[in-house]
């Protein structure tokens, strides 16, 4: 009996306790004075940045981490993405001494007002060198070389930014020419490339892609076409199929990885990501230096790098956007200016086919797991050993394949 009158001002005092904390919480929360992040509050969705384009035109293949729920106010700080300085180890380049004299053309449609201006921040907050048109680092111009810029597009803007920040990060000595197309038109984006060999590129990125057909496949193949300048073509953001210009034999096709940190000799891993495109064109001849006989058309991709928006890259993008101007990106649009960017530390216009990359594979990292969808034969949707269509023949390490 005397052991029960004890324990019930035990049971009071604890509930009490219980009702306090809980009361606490419930006015703290109530309060966005105070500081308080509650557990698991804070979740991201992928935003595909361009909506899916009709036939004969193109969708920039950028996305978006964006947080839901409750969060942080994300123009505070940078975001969680990955760094220069984290890509360049990833990838063992040599970033802060080679890729002068090399200019890299970004090939996107409509306008970003502020594109020198938003890509200035983040060369700044990385300890990037300045590239502005005041020094002669930075031009940007309309698809036929003008200034009769065409319209703005959030979208696009967006597109811009993080094609500008990967190769920023990737080759900070390089030149940078920006060329607007009017359209998202396949042909207008054809011309702009056009332009930028022109105009004495020797790397063109495009970070787009548009549904293979019989028509664009033979009719738009000229304007990717430029023996001596390393064209690179995202391979697509939607799993395994294959796209415009990324299937054409004259560009360099480049898929997606999930790249994480690890406990291993590299620092890294490497798994191919579910987004990335790839597969055996329908109407694109087979090139002489693929020889993998259950394709008998171009298989994509060639090469790759980090496209996970979920272990994405940082990108600052101020132009319409009102979800915060620092944000994580991902999608083969990041992996294709990182393989441009690449290709200007390596500084060699003879290498500029995909080709050479088959025969110098001992200078990329293998990726052998993950899949991006089902298919037969397998191997053009399953990372393996070797060759596979999600990432190709590998990751960048250093500038040796290219």
């Amino acid at each position: 009996m005397k052991k029960s009158l004890l324990v019930l001002p035990l049971l009071s005092l604890l509930l009490g306790m219980i009702i306090n904390c809980t009361v606490a919480f419930a006015s703290e929360a109530s309060n966005p004075s105070l500081p308080v992040t509650p557990v698991h509050a804070i979740t991201y969705k992928q935003i595909h940045v361009c909506d899916r384009a009709t036939v004969g035109f193109a969708n920039c293949l950028a996305i978006v981490l964006k947080p839901t729920g409750i969060h942080a106010n994300t123009t505070k700080g940078l975001p969680d993405g990955l760094a220069p300085k984290d890509l360049q180890h990833a990838y063992n380049l040599p970033s802060m001494t080679a890729g002068k004299g090399q200019t890299i053309a970004i090939i996107d449609s409509y306008d970003n007002p502020i594109a020198e201006k938003d890509f200035a921040v983040y060369r700044a907050t990385f300890g990037l060198p300045p590239c502005t048109a005041a020094n002669g680092c930075f031009r940007k111009v309309d698809q036929d070389g003008g200034k009769k810029y065409p319209q703005p597009d959030a979208s696009w803007a967006s597109e811009i930014s993080l094609d500008l920040d990967m190769v920023s990060a990737i080759a900070p000595n390089s030149h940078i020419l920006l060329v607007e197309a009017n359209t998202a038109n396949l042909s207008d984006l054809g011309r702009a490339v056009d332009t930028a060999a022109r105009m004495g590129a020797t790397e063109i990125s495009n970070s787009y892609g548009s549904l293979e057909t019989a028509r664009d496949a033979t009719t738009m193949a000229h304007y990717f076409n430029h023996p001596g300048v390393a064209i690179t073509a995202s391979s697509g953001d939607s799993g395994y199929g294959v796209q415009l210009p990324a299937a054409y034999n004259t560009v360099i096709a480049v898929g997606g990885t999930t790249l994480n940190t690890a406990d291993n000799a590299r620092g890294w891993t490497e798994s191919a990501w579910g987004g990335s495109g790839s597969g055996c064109s329908r109407y694109i001849s087979k090139p002489k230096w693929q020889s993998y006989s259950q394709c008998s058309h171009r298989a994509v991709v060639d090469v790759s790098a980090v496209a996970d928006p979920d272990t994405g890259v940082a990108v600052y993008n101020s132009y319409q956007n009102s979800d915060g101007q620092w944000a994580v990106y991902g999608g083969t649009s990041a992996s294709a200016p990182i393989i441009a960017g690449i290709y200007a530390l390596a500084g060699n216009a003879t290498r500029t086919s995909a080709s050479y990359l088959y025969n110098h594979t001992a200078n990329l990292n293998d990726v052998t797991n993950g899949t991006n969808g089902t298919c037969q034969p397998i191997y053009l949707c399953t990372a393996s050993k070797g060759y596979d269509g999600p990432t190709g023949l590998g990751t960048p390490y250093g500038i040796g394949a290219f």
